[in-house]
């Protein structure tokens, strides 16, 4: 995962990509791009397309493997339970799709319209979207620059057809880069409620998510807060918990209190919910 540089000026300033600490960043192009040229008219084009969507939720983390992609998948199907709510998740990580594989959507095809691209639906409620469903197979790797990442990404939030919308999360791969940096700037101008962070309890996972919080700082993110993923272990035979991953510097817990962020809550591991995601129906609840 790229640092962000200390001292780096921010997307917004005039300054971005052009300071000293800009130099041998791997966004310097991008973020100088954009400081103090013709703003990129599908900024305007986004936040018409997305009026009516009510509520825009990104999912961040600073590490891979903690879970970000599973919590998406539940945050989705939690939301679509209430069949008066209209729910879509848009996947945006581009190498690494998981997704389709996620809700059961696997070898799905994405279709056009006059209106636009039209989200693949698991339920008449919860549309979902994704560059796996625009892959000959669930195996082809995504080997794509930033621009080309940059353009997807842009083509998801302009040209498919979301309708009226309560929620759309978007699911974000690991890290603070070219993928986060576009969907920040695409969205810009169409009011984003936040970010959600994901981690869990070890220092190493931690360390990460101080990066993605001052990621959110510097580009004006607002953090709805964070959620502490596989934080302990309950044995399904006799109950008892375990910590697989020790909190040893006070897991996210005490992260949030001395960042005075709020912690959403804690997720414990639990063998249903990796074999739920697995099997293409992470809400094991509902799908029984």
């Amino acid at each position: 995962m790229e640092e962000v540089p200390q001292g780096c000026p921010g997307t917004g300033s005039a300054q971005a990509g052009r300071g000293a600490s800009c130099q041998g960043c791997p966004n310097q192009r991008l973020c100088a791009s954009g400081a103090g040229a013709a703003p990129d008219p599908a900024i305007e084009e986004i936040k018409e397309k997305l009026k009516t969507v009510k509520h825009k939720i990104l999912v961040l983390s600073g590490k891979g493997g903690v879970g970000k992609s599973t919590f998406s998948a539940h945050l989705a199907h939690g939301l679509a339970e209430d069949e008066n709510t209209q729910v879509a998740l848009l996947d945006i990580d581009i190498c690494g799709p998981s997704i389709p594989k996620m809700m059961g959507l696997e070898g799905e095809q994405v279709h056009q319209s006059g209106s636009g691209w039209s989200p693949v639906f698991l339920e008449d409620n919860l549309g979902v979207m994704s560059v796996g469903f625009l892959l000959s197979s669930p195996d082809d790797a995504v080997i794509w620059r930033g621009p080309k990442k940059n353009g997807m990404i842009k083509q998801f939030l302009r040209d498919v057809d979301w309708g009226e919308v309560d929620y759309l999360i978007v699911d974000t791969p690991p890290g603070t880069s070219d993928e986060h940096l576009s969907a920040v700037q695409y969205l810009s101008a169409a009011h984003v409620d936040g970010a959600v962070i994901i981690t869990t309890p070890q220092e190493v996972s931690l360390q990460d998510v101080r990066k993605e919080i001052s990621f959110c700082h510097k580009v004006k993110l607002p953090i709805i807060g964070v959620v502490e993923n596989m934080s302990v272990f309950v044995c399904p035979k006799c109950k008892k918990e375990s910590q697989i991953f020790p909190p040893t510097t006070g897991g996210a817990e005490v992260l949030c209190q001395d960042l005075k962020i709020p912690l959403l809550g804690k997720v414990p591991l639990d063998p249903h919910i990796g074999g739920g995601s697995q099997g293409g129906c992470p809400d094991t609840d509902r799908k029984g």
